[in-house]
């Protein structure tokens, strides 16, 4: 696989038979993976003034991600650095049927990508025991060097993403997957995940993400754990074989 060739999103692409393209998965972690959202958990745990106005702008879109996340993160000082690492691994919750999801794309040989607005200290050491190679996550990073927490975002906006304020883009990640070549499958929950949406063939959806998929008519499919998303992966394979 090439996943340097960026390729054309064209309509004659599209509609190529899906049956010859390779599936790949882009899942987000925050609330996806995990049960919980782990950034807005860390900052209600710690309970820093101003918070609240903050995260609720970023939800609603007011705010950019990479703005938000990052004036969320400023608010805590950096010698805190230990108790939030620990409270961030010690809280999440790793979502039922993740260890099958991840069984069935190397049966069914599914390239499988970590996506997440999520900080490397605590998506890393949570995603350690599933084996998943570090260079399949994406997400950011966190600089305790200073008086405060701060964000640092290694994977930028593209020229073609519509917003040019993700922080971690997924969108620009997608697209390194040409839809000429790629079945490309979306697995999310929330605002991070609005726009990778819109690219995706496939959309596994929870929460905000189901609500902003009904608002813009995209085709979803809900879900409450990993267990559902591999049932409907195998029942589009099974059809998929049927129609040939």
């Amino acid at each position: 696989m090439n996943k340097q060739d960026v390729l054309s999103d064209s309509p004659a692409a599209a509609e190529r038979s899906e049956a010859v393209k390779q599936r790949v998965i882009f899942c987000d972690f925050d609330g996806t993976i995990t049960e919980n959202d782990n950034i807005i958990a860390i900052i209600k745990h710690f309970n820093p003034a101003g918070w609240e106005e903050i995260a609720t702008d970023t939800i609603e879109q007011r705010m950019s991600i990479q703005e938000g996340v990052g004036k969320l993160f400023r608010l805590l000082p950096a010698s805190m650095k230990e108790d939030v690492i620990r409270y961030s691994i010690s809280n999440a919750v790793i979502r039922g049927g993740f260890r099958e999801l991840l069984a069935y794309c190397q049966e069914e040989e599914i390239e499988f990508f970590v996506t997440s607005g999520g900080i490397d200290f605590f998506v890393y050491p949570l995603l350690e025991p599933f084996g998943i190679p570090q260079d399949h996550i994406y997400c950011n990073s966190a600089d305790f060097s200073g008086d405060n927490i701060e964000i640092l975002w290694p994977h930028t906006c593209d020229e073609h993403c519509p917003n040019g304020s993700c922080g971690m883009c997924k969108t620009a990640v997608i697209r390194q997957f040409s839809a000429e070549r790629y079945e490309r499958i979306l697995i999310g929950d929330s605002v991070t995940d609005f726009e990778g949406a819109k690219l995706a063939d496939q959309v596994y959806s929870r929460s905000h993400l189901t609500v902003k998929c009904r608002e813009l008519g995209l085709p979803h499919h809900e879900f409450s754990t990993f267990h559902d998303v591999v049932d409907d992966l195998k029942e589009r394979q099974q059809a998929r074989k049927e129609g040939n």
